[in-house]
């Protein structure tokens, strides 16, 4: 499994695993502890405590999603179909505070990417339909729900394409000032 830190967003990566395929179709390993820890993660497969998948129809735009308080890291693969997924780091003591990233997850190649704690993460299904594939390291808590607006021109995400739904909780979202001020007090 090759490892690729993300430039733009400290302590984020890319996982590229090795298919083996055949007349059959393929088989790769999507988590490898070990590959984990070789790059500084401490995570095992006890370290995450919710796996989640979404079906998304293309164009479906889905985020951005942060958690508040301890935040929320994840590794999320497409699992079927192709995504445009988009990080944006929100840790204010990062060196990395407010960069972003962009990359084009697929079935086909199986790359799965780690969100670390305190990064929004959002995506735009480019295919009908497209599988996301979710483990997260705490249990879920509405609560702690944080969603940034996904137009919002301070980000200036180029959304591959025109967003043909997106959640009413997505498309009433604050925008990252907004986010960031309330974040402060």
């Amino acid at each position: 499994m090759k490892v690729t830190e993300v430039p733009t967003i400290a302590g984020a990566y890319l996982f590229q695993p090795t298919p083996h395929a055949d007349e059959r179709g393929f088989f790769c390993r999507t988590f490898d502890a070990e590959v984990f820890r070789s790059v500084g993660l401490d995570l095992d497969p006890d370290g995450f405590a919710q796996d989640s998948v979404s079906r998304s129809a293309r164009g479906v735009l889905r985020g951005l999603h942060l958690r508040s308080g301890a935040g929320e890291a994840k590794l999320v693969r497409c699992s079927y179909g192709q995504v445009f997924d988009v990080i944006v780091d929100l840790r204010p003591d990062s060196p990395t505070y407010l960069g972003q990233a962009s990359f084009e997850l697929s079935g086909t190649s199986q790359v799965s990417l780690y969100v670390p704690a305190g990064c929004a993460h959002g995506f735009q299904a480019l295919t009908d339909p497209a599988d996301v594939s979710y483990r997260i390291d705490r249990p879920h808590d509405p609560a702690e729900d944080v969603t940034i607006a996904f137009d919002d021109p301070e980000l200036g995400i180029a959304w591959p394409l025109p967003a043909a739904s997106v959640s009413p909780r997505d498309r009433k979202a604050p925008g990252l000032a907004e986010v960031l001020a309330h974040r402060e007090k």
